[in-house]
């Protein structure tokens, strides 16, 4: 079997592929990236010790991905992946990347009829619908309103039935409009096609941003130092968000690769669910503890066009059918975090901590 990971070099692109070969040993498993993203090249010599071939290419280029060679499966995990991508008027390169790039893999899994596993998003639900949500505050988290729910949503979160009219972001409408090409070729061409609408992936190897990647940022800027801000809704940390670690969504596509096709009947919400999410604010209480200091945190009231307060994945619909849900709880993924920050110190206090 020969099994194409497509952003091979980036947090979860790598991730995966080394976790694929190491279960699939007999496999080929070959990382595909341009390494445009800073950090990337720290991933290489980890796909080496993993066994896991490299090919420097961009599933922008059709030629990049011929070049990789045929596949069984394809699983596309590339993306320019902030949502803040293309509010300055240049969206070219999140376009090209996302929606073009899917339609390369789309097309290279059609010639070697390969199957594909597809990471999209969760960014693919409109924005004002997601803050139309009732909230109220508790404690240090915005939390729903007690004996609400809507079509798509409760306090359990958010389903994948959840109303798709509205805006949603440059970067949430080419994920979207990737999707709707997967399910024509599903229909044209019988594409094996799963879809994986995931939330806030983290875990080791993560190389933190504001825009993505903010668990191991707030990890890193605790331990190393540098500046971190509460952005909008009152500018006191009450956004929440859910998580899960890389390896728990390696786990779920470990269960789609043994048994295809029961799982693409439609996307998936996929993402940590209630129990493991928090706030910004109680991120921080567990960064101080885990970190043994406290660093000043900015407060800008201000809200912004992408962000939304409360974003919890309902994931009832993949347990209750197919037995997933995440294993590793708040503490091992934040142990997890801490440990490679201080293991990998010296090379990580450059990227990510004050600069």
């Amino acid at each position: 079997m020969r099994i194409l990971v497509t952003g091979g070099a980036g947090f979860v692109g790598s991730s995966l592929a080394v976790l694929l070969k190491r279960d699939w040993p007999k496999a080929d498993v070959v990382a595909l990236d341009n390494l445009k993203r800073r950090g990337s090249e720290l991933i290489l010599a980890r796909l080496r010790q993993a066994s896991v071939s490299f090919v420097h290419g961009d599933v922008r280029i059709a030629y990049d991905l011929d070049n990789a060679g045929g596949f069984d499966v394809i699983v596309e995990c590339s993306a320019e992946p902030s949502v803040q991508a293309g509010y300055d008027g240049a969206p070219a390169y999140l376009i090209d990347s996302n929606l073009m790039g899917a339609i390369n893999c789309l097309e290279a899994a059609r010639r070697h009829k390969a199957a594909l596993v597809f990471l999209s998003s969760s960014r693919v639900y409109p924005m004002k619908a997601l803050r139309d949500i009732p909230l109220e505050v508790s404690g240090d988290r915005f939390v729903v309103r007690p004996g609400t729910c809507g079509t798509g949503w409760s306090e359990q979160g958010i389903a994948a039935n959840f109303p798709l009219a509205g805006a949603r972001s440059l970067y949430g409408a080419t994920k979207l409009a990737a999707e709707l090409l997967i399910e024509e070729y599903r229909a044209l061409y019988g594409l094996t096609a799963i879809v994986n609408r995931c939330g806030v992936l983290t875990g080791p190897w993560q190389m933190g941003k504001v825009d993505q990647g903010v668990f191991v940022l707030w990890a890193a800027r605790h331990l190393f130092g540098g500046k971190l801000s509460y952005i909008g809704y009152g500018g006191v940390g009450r956004q929440v968000r859910d998580f899960l670690h890389v390896e728990d969504l390696y786990d779920l596509i470990k269960l789609q690769l043994n048994d295809p096709a029961p799982w693409c009947a439609a996307p998936h919400n996929i993402g940590g669910g209630p129990s493991l999410s928090l706030s910004l604010a109680e991120l921080t209480h567990e960064c101080r503890a885990r970190a043994g200091r406290s660093i000043d945190i900015e407060s800008d009231p201000v809200d912004r066009p992408y962000d939304v307060p409360y974003y919890v994945t309902d994931t009832r619909a993949v347990t209750h059918q197919f037995g997933w849900a995440a294993r590793r709880q708040k503490a091992e993924v934040l142990a997890d975090i801490f440990g490679w920050l201080r293991e990998q110190e010296d090379v990580l206090r450059p990227l990510l901590g004050d600069r």
